[in-house]
């Protein structure tokens, strides 16, 4: 109980941190011009949001690190077990908000505006980050491997598991990245896939692993102050990387990532729309020499848009089917 309630006093916490200096963030950013840039390929309504600034993701970033390192203290400095542990998802939050950050300063200020980072390089350096932060996982922390969900046996996957998270890692760091396109949406989906493996982690007894879930929920909340339509501010990929990358940490740090891709079931499928708008495009200019989308656009989010749904419509549809998501993927863990 205890442990709970520190878990949200903690979220309580890193919520008025960030909101307290959302603003000040905010006049820095308009300072230096560091606004979005909207593709021209985008729905037509989206042109109004050219300007806003982006890489917000450093508002609720700091606020969870600083609280992190502050709480663990006495553990990181003398290299207990819960010090190492806990480092690893501020590690790599704090690696891909950096990439990230480098991708929309290229987008925004750099030689390739409006484009960002080359793909590959990209990319390559994702897969870099994720095979270290596996092997680490494997080797050092000695994490459950898998967990099946109903049986609550744990497989080992032996040399197969550090490619596999590898791939769970860069796959849930592009899919949050997807779904980052809407006013609110990619906030609030991390929040509620959060609060889940928060959840699961207090209950698995890994305490250090819920304290910085619920402290990265409150930030995100604090961050959605300034988010939500009509947004103020965007995450960019100094954020949507971050979050994508520490949430698979986390589920890998529970055993619990059999479940990630119901309790992320609306950044899986973001991320799938995109795969399978690519390859029908390949395949039917292929076969007929022009092109075809199975979608009206990819990421899915804005084929809904251009259904007629308005974008409150879909980011609170999303988030409802997220929320039952949740629901289902933590009944899955406590069987």
């Amino acid at each position: 109980m205890k442990s709970m309630s520190l878990a949200l006093s903690l979220a309580g916490l890193s919520f008025m941190m960030t909101v307290i200096w959302g603003t000040p963030l905010l006049r820095v950013l308009r300072h230096f011009e560091i606004g979005k840039i909207i593709r021209v390929d985008e729905p037509g309504f989206h042109q109004v949001k050219m300007g806003t600034p982006t890489m917000g993701g450093v508002m609720f970033i700091l606020p969870v690190a600083l609280i992190t390192v502050m709480l663990n203290a006495v553990s990181i400095i003398g290299m207990e077990n819960t010090g190492r542990s806990i480092l690893v998802p501020v590690i790599v939050m704090f690696a891909y908000a950096l990439l990230g950050a480098l991708d929309d300063w290229e987008g925004v200020r750099g030689k390739r505006r409006g484009d960002g980072m080359r793909a590959r390089t990209k990319f390559a350096i994702q897969v870099i980050l994720a095979l270290l932060t596996a092997a680490v996982l494997k080797y050092i922390l000695d994490v459950p491997e898998l967990i099946i969900p109903g049986v609550q046996v744990t497989l080992e996957l032996g040399a197969w598991y550090v490619p596999v998270a590898a791939f769970i890692i860069i796959g849930g760091s592009n899919a949050i990245n997807f779904t980052d396109g809407l006013d609110g949406l990619a906030g609030l989906i991390a929040a509620t896939a959060f609060i889940t493996y928060g959840g699961i982690a207090m209950l698995q007894g890994q305490i250090f692993v819920g304290r910085f879930c619920f402290t990265l929920v409150g930030a995100l909340f604090g961050f959605l102050w300034f988010n939500v339509h009509p947004a103020s501010l965007f995450m960019g990929d100094t954020g949507s990387l971050s979050l994508g990358a520490t949430l698979a940490v986390v589920a890998l740090m529970t055993g619990q990532w059999a479940i990630l891709p119901v309790i992320a079931i609306i950044p899986v499928s973001e991320a799938l729309s995109v795969i399978i708008q690519v390859a029908y495009f390949k395949l039917t200019k292929k076969f007929s020499n022009e092109g075809k989308r199975f979608f009206k656009m990819a990421p899915i989010h804005l084929h809904f848009e251009l259904l007629g749904w308005s974008e409150t419509q879909v980011v609170q549809r999303f988030w409802l089917i997220s929320l039952l998501a949740a629901m289902f993927g933590v009944g899955l863990a406590l069987v």
